[in-house]
This record gives C-alpha cells, structure tokens and sequence, in this order.
C-alpha cells in the first residue's frame, strides 16, 4: 500500500509553528493554511487536520520573516507582494480584474471588452481597425509550423508577424498605441491558429479555425477571459522587466511568450495531457475502467510523482478559474471527476487552470498544445496591461543580488 501523506492534528501543527490553536485558525481563514476535516474516532464529531508539509512550510516562511535579507529573497517565491499594481487582485480565494469579479465578467465579456478595460482604453480605440496586416514574411512560414503545438509555434510566428513601431516607447499618440494593442492581440490569435490575422471576434477566429459550435465558441470565450491575468506570475513579471527597460510591448509579449513556455507555468499544461493519459487510461470510452483510477493515483503518490494540474498556493479552496471552466464540462466526463474526488481524498487538493484548460481541450477536441494556447492568447491581454502600466510607472526594475560566492582577497 502507498504511504499517505502525513497529517498533523491541530496541537501538532500549533507547536510546530509555536502559535495558539486560536492563531492556527486565523491562519486557516486568511488562507495561509489548508485544515482538511476528518472524523475523529469513528464518531459523527469532526475535527480538523493540517498536512504536515504545508504547516513546515509556513513555520519556514515565519523564521524568514525575522531575517531582512531571507524576507527579500522570499518574496520572489510566493511571498510578499514587490510591485504596486491597479491591474489584477487575488483575495479570499477570488480574482479581480480592476475591482471587477473575473468569473463574473467570464460570464459574458468579450475578449476585446475585457481588453479595453484592462488597458484602460475604449474597446472601439483599440479594435476599430477594418484590416490587420502582418509582416510579409509571416504568410511563406505558416507553412513550416503546420502541425506544430502551440508552445513551439507561437512564440517564433508571433515575432515574425509582429513589428515595434505602433507600440514603441517613442510612440505617444493614446489613439495610435491603442491601436498597436489590439493588432498584438490579433497578431497573437493568428499566431497560435496559424492563419492570416483576422479582424472577427478573437474567441470566434478560433471557433472558426477548430470548428466549434456556438456552445463551443462560448468555452474559448470564457477561458480566455479568465486567463487575461494574474498578477505577477513569472510571465507577467517577466513582460512588466523587459517593458521597465523602455522597449516596446511587442517585446513585452515575446518576453511573456518565453516564460509561459516553462513546465512550471503554462508548460504545465503539457504535463497534465500526459497526467490524464496515464490516469483516465481509457475510462472515457469504458466506464468499468474508472474503478482504476484510484489505484493508477496511489501507485504515482507512492513512487513519489507529483501530481500537475492539482493545488494553487494562492487559492487554498480551490482555483475559482479552474471551478468556473469545469462546472460545465464534468457532468460529460464522469473519469475526470472520478479523478478531481480521489486526488482531493488523497492529498487535500483540487485542480488548478491547467486542469481545466487540458479538459477544455479535450472536451472540444481541440488540437494537441491547444490549451497551452488558449492560456497564451488569454494572457496576451495582461502581459500588455502589466506592461502599460510599468511604462507609465517609468522605473527599471533592477534588483539586487545577494552575493553568496568566494570573497575577494582582502
């Protein structure tokens, strides 16, 4: 039998951390900490556990707190917010595009609106343009990237479709970078559907390029609106460096674009594919197969394999996006939920967007990297608003180092 993970009751996590049982409950609501219930001694009586590696990890960030340079160097990790931003806000297990309830505006915003309001401009400023041209050369290379995923498409077709000037650092016209801004949008949709940029609507370009119906434009709709942002994820701070140094947005994108192809942010996307193939096996065609489902998670757990696509550190009870996305998805997929009931059993977690961007794909059938893309083209729209707003901020971001190396002889 595999090992389970360890649990500590509530005085063991309290003395682990040296804090009253009162003081383990605040950190609980404010969402540093996980209690999982639990039936104690086969009564109806429930009490509270903690696992074990989450309250050492807490009991480590609070012995980082007393120490000036470990609380710098923690910040980069998780921790203490390092920039000002009026963009994007995460706060008791919810997100907020500038005040607003994403999965609220999920529900009927469009991909151009929710542009405009993020970039604080009109969504007519920035979309009215009747044509969209790319580079002449975009057009003789989408040739050579057909079949390509999208995490190895995007980035070099982005970059060849795209130039600098209408949203250079010199370019002060409101009128004319907002306009830049939405060509870079729909630059970037034709990147990843590998035709020449279009004008429709973003979310039914890709309708139309994978054959989707109404119900399925709706999906790509919503998934990409809940994907515009996320306050300074790698890709985000990565845009917001680069546009620090005075450069133009496009580099922005093509910065962002290279951080999200990591397997630790939107390369993660990938590793659920491969996660569900060797969980859900053929249990979507055979329902007698769905019984093994906990076995095949046991048996990953016990050889000490990490499960992707499952547990958000800034979301305790559950990634709202990833709630918003499956709500309509799993009554159709009874092995996906089969697999979010065991892995929630087991470990306490629950699917994060890249779960639910996987599903969506194979739910709509969509090609393989597609959810890597979709995550892409909906990020496009904050890598633009985090960068807009270092540029107005005007200051380089230039931390400094804490050098641990030889020392120089004296």
């Amino acid at each position: 039998m595999p090992a389970k993970p360890p649990f500590l009751s509530a005085n063991e996590a309290a003395g682990v951390l040296g804090v009253s049982r009162q003081t383990l409950y605040a950190y609980v609501s404010r969402g540093l900490l996980r209690a999982q219930p639990v039936a104690s001694d086969g009564s109806h009586s429930r009490e509270s556990r903690y696992l074990a590696s989450d309250v050492k990890r807490l009991a480590s960030q609070r012995t980082r707190g007393r120490k000036p340079r470990e609380v710098a160097k923690a910040t980069l990790s998780w921790g203490l917010p390092v920039l000002e931003s009026a963009i994007t806000l995460i706060e008791d297990g919810k997100l907020y595009y500038r005040g607003h309830d994403a999965v609220v505006l999920a529900q009927t915003m469009s991909v151009e609106a929710l542009s405009a309001h993020l970039w604080n401009c009109t969504e007519e400023s920035a979309f009215s343009a009747s044509t969209i041209h790319a580079h002449p050369a975009f057009a003789s290379v989408l040739p050579h990237f057909v079949g390509q995923r999208a995490e190895q498409a995007m980035l070099p077709l982005f970059t060849i479709a795209s130039d600098d000037a209408a949203t250079a650092a010199w370019q002060t016209s409101p009128q004319r970078q907002a306009e830049g801004c939405g060509t870079l949008m729909r630059l970037l949709a034709a990147s990843l559907l590998g035709v020449e940029p279009s004008t429709a609507p973003i979310h039914q370009q890709c309708a139309t390029v994978w054959q989707l119906d109404q119900h399925g434009a709706e999906l790509v709709r919503i998934a990409l609106i809940l994907c515009a942002d996320h306050e300074l994820n790698a890709s985000s701070f990565t845009a917001r460096c680069v546009a620090s140094t005075g450069t133009s947005l496009r580099a922005a994108i093509i910065a962002g674009l290279a951080a999200l192809t990591g397997g630790k942010h939107g390369g993660t996307t990938a590793r659920v594919e491969a996660l569900l193939d060797e969980i859900i096996g053929d249990a979507e065609q055979d329902p007698t197969q769905i019984a093994h489902i906990r076995d095949r998670l046991e048996q990953r757990l016990a050889r000490g394999e990490s499960l992707p696509g499952f547990g958000h550190p800034l979301y305790p009870q559950g990634d709202i996006r990833a709630q918003a996305l499956l709500t309509s998805l799993l009554p159709h997929h009874p092995a996906w939920q089969e697999c979010i009931t065991v892995v929630f059993a087991l470990t306490g977690q629950l699917p994060s967007l890249d779960f639910a961007l996987a599903a969506l794909r194979r739910h709509l059938q969509l090609p393989l990297g597609a959810a890597y893309g979709l995550f892409a083209l909906g990020r496009g729209m904050g890598w633009i608003a985090q960068a807009l707003e270092q540029r107005t901020n005007g200051e380089l971001i230039r931390p400094r180092a804490n050098y641990i190396g030889v020392r120089p002889a004296s």
